[in-house]
């Protein structure tokens, strides 16, 4: 998809790092009626099952996501402000929840999202890409704005542009038979990770772990596909380059923590870095320090982090580690687990 302004970010494109950068546009299924595929749904959260005809004579948003993007996230409170806004002008808004990782396959994982960030319309589970196939969707965050006749009129991709987006529900609304409809535009200010990202000072890109979709890996040797491999960190990492230090073995989509002491370091620059981790794989939790050019982070820690660096993964979701407060420069991450079995899948920036 051609980025159409500067703040418009894409999370990722299916089975491809799309963060930060152009990709090509989709096909566009505007004037198509997919709502039909919400049958392929494989659970619902805050809603009974919802079909087309339950939907017949509603303005539709149906907005896809998956809790551990962190484009997807700085875009909810917009979604979810548009819900509460309209639910009685004839808005009907559904979250599709379309795994990328495997953790994010498990219903009480998504329900625990759900509460976290406090969504409160209807979120279909997606987990065998049946509605995602049927909208012919590429990409996290992804809309879909349809009319009282079930047709697709607009589409959008990617976080930002959101007053086009309102004024877009707006218009489909007036097409409703005569109801009041609520003036302006939401005024809405993430905080913690919802934050809007800082966009003109991100050059790091989303960058995975597992060696399916792993690039700029540093430490000598390179990747062990599979194998338990001892990893000597890179003494002086480029701009967007990573490693590890200690015993990992690095699968598909995830690295494994086989020893405590372990440590991922990355070369990044942006206000924001993030980290979607997860505990030991029978649910023990795991401890860990960040240091940022081998200092404590001070006021540039994340929310998860105090500001000696300290955290603990006690669940598979995203982790904001830094922070910048005191202007956006280029650092050397890392992050180093004091207990074994941590589960890393990728880095986002903000």
């Amino acid at each position: 998809m051609t980025l159409l302004m500067a703040t418009l970010i894409l999370c990722c494109m299916s089975f491809a790092s799309m963060s930060f950068v152009q990709a090509q546009e989709p096909p566009s299924i505007v004037g198509s009626a997919p709502l039909y595929g919400l049958s392929g749904a494989t659970g619902w959260i805050n809603s009974r099952p919802l079909r087309a005809k339950d939907l017949k004579g509603k303005v539709v948003l149906i907005d896809f996501w998956t809790y551990s993007c962190i484009n997807c996230l700085r875009s909810l409170p917009y979604v979810e402000a548009w819900a509460q806004k309209y639910k009685d002008s004839g808005l009907v808004v559904i979250g599709v929840h379309t795994p990328e990782f495997g953790f994010e396959q498990k219903l009480p994982n998504v329900e625990r999202a759900v509460q976290r960030f406090g969504v409160t319309f209807p979120v279909a589970l997606d987990r065998e890409y049946a509605i995602w196939n049927a909208f012919h969707n590429e990409f996290w965050p992804a809309d879909y704005f349809i009319d009282i006749h079930g047709k697709v009129r607009f589409e959008s991709f990617g976080e930002g542009d959101y007053q086009r987006s309102e004024r877009w529900i707006q218009e489909l609304l007036k097409e409703r038979p005569a109801e009041q409809m609520p003036g302006g535009m939401v005024d809405v200010h993430g905080q913690g990770v919802e934050a809007a990202a800082d966009v003109g000072d991100v050059r790091s890109p989303e960058t995975y772990i597992g060696y399916a979709r792993a690039e700029q890996f540093a430490s000598s040797g390179g990747i062990r596909r599979d194998e338990e491999h001892l990893y000597i960190p890179p003494s002086h990492p480029e701009l967007n380059e990573w490693g590890f230090a200690g015993r990992w073995v690095d699968h598909e989509q995830v690295a494994v923590l086989k020893s405590a002491g372990g440590k991922i370091v990355f070369h990044f620059y942006a206000r924001d870095l993030h980290l979607v981790l997860g505990p030991t794989t029978d649910g023990k939790l795991v401890r860990f320090r960040v240091t940022i050019d081998g200092q404590i982070p001070g006021k540039n820690h994340g929310v998860d982090t105090d500001a000696e660096g300290n955290g603990v993964v006690t669940s598979y979701r995203l982790y904001q580690l830094v922070r910048q407060r005191d202007g956006v420069r280029d650092h050397v991450f890392t992050i180093e687990f004091l207990d074994p079995g941590v589960q890393a899948f990728s880095f986002t920036f903000g």
